[in-house]
Formats: structure tokens, sequence, C-alpha cells
């Protein structure tokens, strides 16, 4: 299988499966997202739900936090979707082979569509840390359906399942809110504690050498981010990145930048005068 973006990414290489995993599965592109005009509309479908801890304790038993996972598993493709439900103190999860993280998030909405329409909750608040789900939710399904689930004469992505999201959350009022994922331990609160919940009950149990692949995945995409975007700063292509749906630890990226040459050439060059600097 070749990677469409290989061409652009300079240290792309067939022998590192992780790689081309998050590669081939990164839903940027033409036939995914909405222009920055678009994304300024009016919300029609899902509200923003407020921060967890602002529920109203009768309310927080319709609260979710959902996650999904994708890894490299020997040679197959495993992904893995959760809910967690933080008055229950439980987790529910599904699984399946191939798919992606993207999938996975999606079927981890689906699970907890699933939840509330088996209990007969009369709303759903959801809580994710990804920015693709939240911002379709708030308001890219109603864009995509009046499209006819294409954009630019092409199939949105994963279409099917934004189709079975979007008609069952028409007969539930969900609201949906972003959460973080990126704090400091001494700024978590309530809210990111259960986020962190969910991240582990989505987690794809792997090998030593699977998770070795998984994080050199990791810090290829934050270098890959950190020379598409122009060798910004940290939080710079920490937003470059989620912007087009790939979450980035500001760790591993930070990593990247301190390594970087070219980063490193251009602090040097701002350091040197010129001759015929007069001072």
């Amino acid at each position: 299988m070749d990677c469409p973006h290989h061409t652009a990414c300079p240290y792309w290489k067939p022998e590192s499966p992780w790689i081309l995993e998050i590669i081939t599965n990164w839903p940027e592109g033409e036939t995914f997202g909405l222009s920055s005009e678009e994304e300024e509309e009016e919300v029609t479908r899902a509200e923003e739900a407020p921060p967890y801890n602002e529920l109203p304790e009768t309310e927080r038993q319709y609260a979710l936090f959902t996650d999904g996972s994708c890894r490299i598993v020997g040679a197959n493709r495993k992904w893995k979707a959760a809910v967690w439900s933080p008055t229950r103190r439980v987790a529910q999860a599904t699984e399946g082979q191939g798919g992606s993280s993207q999938v996975a998030e999606l079927k981890a909405i689906q699970l907890a569509l699933d939840i509330a329409e088996r209990e007969k909750w009369p709303r759903l608040y959801l809580y994710t840390d990804s920015w693709m789900v939240a911002n379709a939710l708030w308001g890219w399904l109603n864009r995509w359906k009046k499209a006819n689930w294409q954009r630019r004469g092409k199939p949105i992505w994963a279409a099917e399942i934004w189709q079975d999201i979007a008609a069952r959350v028409e007969k539930l009022t969900v609201k949906v809110r972003h959460v973080d994922a990126h704090v400091s331990k001494s700024q978590a609160n309530e809210e990111h504690h259960n986020n962190e919940q969910v991240d582990k009950a989505a987690k794809v149990k792997v090998s030593q050498v699977d998770l070795d692949w998984q994080h050199k995945g990791e810090v290829f995409l934050a270098r890959w981010a950190h020379d598409a975007s122009g060798h910004q700063g940290r939080d710079a292509t920490y937003r470059w990145a989620r912007d087009r749906g790939v979450d980035l630890t500001m760790d591993n990226i930070s990593q990247v930048i301190h390594n970087c040459e070219t980063c490193a050439a251009i602090k040097q060059a701002k350091r040197v005068k010129p001759l015929w600097y007069g001072g």
C-alpha cells in the first residue's frame, strides 16, 4: 500500500508500519472538513455542552466521555472505542480490526448514542478530546447533509458512519464539549480526570515493540507538522496540526523543535550581526 502523502514527507520510510498507518488514515484533504467561512456559520445540529463541573448534579447521569484509538498489533491494525460514565464510574468499550484512530473516535460516539437510546435518556452530554468530532457535531453535519454527504464532488470521509450519527442526533438532544487533553497535572480538573479515564479504557493492548513504533510515529508526525507549518513555535504547531484533525502532544512537539536543525540555524543567524551592522 502506497502512502498518498509520502512525496511530501521527507521522513517517510516504507518499513515503518506505525508511521504508514497514521499518514494513510489521516482524514485531511479536500473531502474532509470545511473552509474557515463555513466553520463560522451558525450551528444547527448539536449544542455545546457546559464544562462537566458546571453540569447540575441531576444532569450528570446523562454525561459520557468518549475516546478511540488505533494501533498496529503485530502485522494488523486494531481499533478500540470506549465511553466512560463519571456517575457510574464504569467504562464500556468495543473494538475491531482495521480502521483508524479517527474511525474509532466515531465508533465511540455511536457507542454513547447506543447507551442513551437503550436507556431512553432525554438528552446526552458528550465530552470528547477530538477536535474533529466536536466540530462535526457542532455544525459540520448540517452542511454535509445539505451537500448530500459530498464535498467538491467526492464523498466525505467516513460518510456512512457520519450519516448514522446525524440521523440519531436528530432524534435526541445532544450537547457536545471539546475537552483539552493537553493540560498540566496542576491545572487538571474533574473534567480532565474523567477524560483520562476514557483514554485508558480506549487503549489497545500492545507489546513493547508496538509501543516503540507508536512513539516513533507520534514524533514523526510532530516533526512533519513542524516542517509543514513553517517551523513555527510549539503552540502554533499544535494548533496547525489540530486544525487538520491530528492530535499531537506538547512534549513531542517540544522535542522536535529542540532537535530541529533549521530552527537552530535561524536562531544562530539572528544572533550573528552582519558585517554592515552599525552598533
